[in-house]
């Protein structure tokens, strides 16, 4: 079973760092594997306050009481909470800040898609550069609102999708082949190229939010992961 890191806790509310690939609760499908159900297991019963898709790594949290499940849930609705997110996009930005104020909705088309619908919920999201490369960039995305899938959405809609997202970007895993180019040469006895990363280039890295009993504002940081740091690792050597 996948852990996770302890970021902060009191009778109140925890904050922790998700791995990518474990579920924030149960899916519908029934998997029991979630970090809502390995954290139940240490402390009882919590509360889901907000959510990161499956292949998402970073910071949550969940309240520990009815009160603090309640005060935690209404600075989310009223976006008084800010979440940073360090995304690694396919393309060049040329611009260092910008906001994307796009509404999101269903896709029209496809169950489980997210697409920018005249009709969908208003959605904002700021970002600025942090570091180019050559064909990718890395950008720190402030969220304002927590729409599904909002992030990978809405820098798709400015035609910067996630350098890793099988549904709304270009690939499924990057591979240091693709960042060497012709550079890449591999070894005569490797079996297939295994890939840097493969899960999508998002890491929830910050989180600013009002304590739910005491109302004092407070901010938890974690770092990237490891197989982020070996992605950026490798542009910075190849493909900066």
């Amino acid at each position: 079973m996948q852990s996770y890191e302890l970021i902060y806790e009191d009778e109140h509310f925890l904050v922790v760092n998700k791995p990518a690939g474990l579920l924030t609760i149960p899916d519908r499908l029934g998997s029991k594997d979630s970090l809502q159900a390995i954290l139940e297991q240490r402390y009882g019963k919590i509360f889901v306050v907000h959510r990161l898709d499956r292949e998402t790594s970073g910071i949550l949290c969940f309240a520990r009481t009815e009160a603090a499940h309640r005060n935690l849930s209404m600075q989310f609705e009223h976006h008084t909470v800010d979440k940073y997110y360090h995304v690694l996009v396919d393309g060049v930005l040329h611009h260092e800040e910008g906001e994307i104020n796009k509404p999101i909705g269903m896709h029209p088309a496809i169950p489980g898609k997210m697409a920018i619908v005249a009709k969908g919920k208003p959605s904002l999201t700021f970002y600025r550069l942090l570091e180019p490369f050559q064909r990718f960039t890395l950008v720190e995305a402030l969220l304002k609102t927590g729409r599904t899938h909002q992030v990978r959405v809405h820098f798709q809609s400015i035609g910067y999708p996630l350098a890793i997202d099988p549904l709304y970007g270009r690939r499924a895993a990057l591979f240091l082949s693709e960042i060497k180019g012709k550079k890449y040469k591999s070894g005569k006895f490797s079996g297939e190229e295994r890939p840097l990363m493969d899960r999508t280039s998002l890491h929830s890295s910050r989180l600013r939010i009002d304590h739910p009993e005491t109302g004092e504002r407070m901010e938890f940081k974690v770092e990237l992961p490891k197989d982020f740091q070996a992605v950026l690792a490798q542009l910075r050597k190849w493909g900066g």
